[in-house]
């Protein structure tokens, strides 16, 4: 009898395929068993779950926890009384919204404005520039590059505005150039029409080169064969990039587009709450600086949580629709069905 004989076989057990079994199910020699219970799972997955927990108790302390606050918006809520003690009003905190109330509708029209301008602008930005970081051929050029870009989202909007007011404020680098030079000054900071541009100029200096980073990881998962292949068929660089390079990284794009969105309605309250003084509330006033100034500021506290509701709610649609939309034209969207 061969060697091989004698040894005995072992029943094997391997783990069920993707999308052929429940999470945990395992097979033994082609019987399947029990899966896993919920606990036996954490238990598995111990490790995880406890470096996730920190994360967890602050997204529910900072962000969860505090959707409570959501019923002054049906109350005349005073700041010393208990949250649920305080008199009931119903609808009547949403009046400045279904009445169409003046300096509420003017606050809505600059949040729209901006936040158009930004989506045209701001956003394109981020992958306008990651194109062309990638088209670099010395990587040390690129590091270097990426790490000055960077730089600006670690200042803080007080830091960046100070350093806006340095170069265009009346006594700034240009208007004292101008000065020396016989010339009239220009307002910058205190021009109301060139509000939104300034405001703009500002998110794109500061947040484009860390934006980056997402488009730079995805462009580096793009098969390397493909744009051989698309030499091959003598395709120049745009074509290149408009038939490889964008495909690629179509996915990542539609779903930040969703995720800003969702997050249309805010529209930077530091950086423009630090500038309101210099143009004046009419040409500044969004819903952010809107809720502050009528809820922190003058006591409408019920008020300014209705705004507010509203525009969670407003946000949480925008993002549903446009990921079903999304999921139309065949793409993943940030959840899929």
């Amino acid at each position: 009898m061969a060697q091989t004989d004698r040894i005995p076989s072992r029943p094997t057990t391997a783990v069920t395929p993707t999308g052929s079994g429940p999470p945990g199910a395992v097979t033994d020699g082609g019987a399947a068993v029990k899966p896993l219970s919920w606990w036996a799972r954490a238990r598995r997955d111990k490790v995880l779950l406890l470096m996730a927990l920190p994360g967890l108790v602050l997204l529910l302390a900072f962000h969860y926890l505090p959707l409570l606050g959501n019923l002054i918006a049906f109350q005349e809520y005073l700041p010393f009384v208990p949250l649920g003690r305080s008199a009931w009003v119903g609808l009547d905190n949403f009046a400045v919204i279904f009445n169409g109330d003046a300096e509420f509708l003017n606050a809505l029209k600059n949040t729209l404005l901006i936040t158009i301008v930004q989506v045209i602008f701001v956003f394109p930005a981020p992958i306008a520039l990651a194109l062309l970081l990638n088209s670099l051929l010395s990587e040390r050029i690129k590091r270097v590059v990426q790490s000055v870009l960077y730089l600006p989202h670690f200042l803080s909007w007080v830091i960046v505005i100070a350093i806006f007011q340095q170069i265009l404020g009346g006594s700034g680098l240009i208007n004292n150039f101008l000065r020396s030079h016989g010339m009239g000054t220009i307002d910058f900071l205190g021009n109301p029409d060139g509000f939104i541009a300034l405001l703009t100029s500002q998110v794109i200096w500061k947040d484009t080169g860390w934006g980056t980073i997402l488009f730079l990881a995805a462009l580096t998962q793009i098969d390397p064969g493909l744009y051989e292949a698309a030499r091959v068929d003598g395709a120049s660089r745009w074509r290149q990039l408009w038939h490889v390079t964008v495909p690629g990284i179509r996915g990542l794009i539609i779903l930040l587009l969703i995720l800003r969105l969702g997050d249309s309605l805010s529209v930077g309250f530091e950086q423009i709450i630090l500038q309101q003084n210099l143009v004046g509330r009419p040409a500044s006033e969004v819903l952010d600086t809107y809720v502050y100034n009528n809820g922190v500021l003058a006591g409408q506290w019920g008020v300014s949580a209705a705004v507010g509701l509203v525009k969670g709610l407003v946000g949480v649609a925008l993002v549903i629709g446009a990921n079903k939309i999304a999921h139309i034209f065949g793409e993943a969207g940030v959840y899929q069905k």
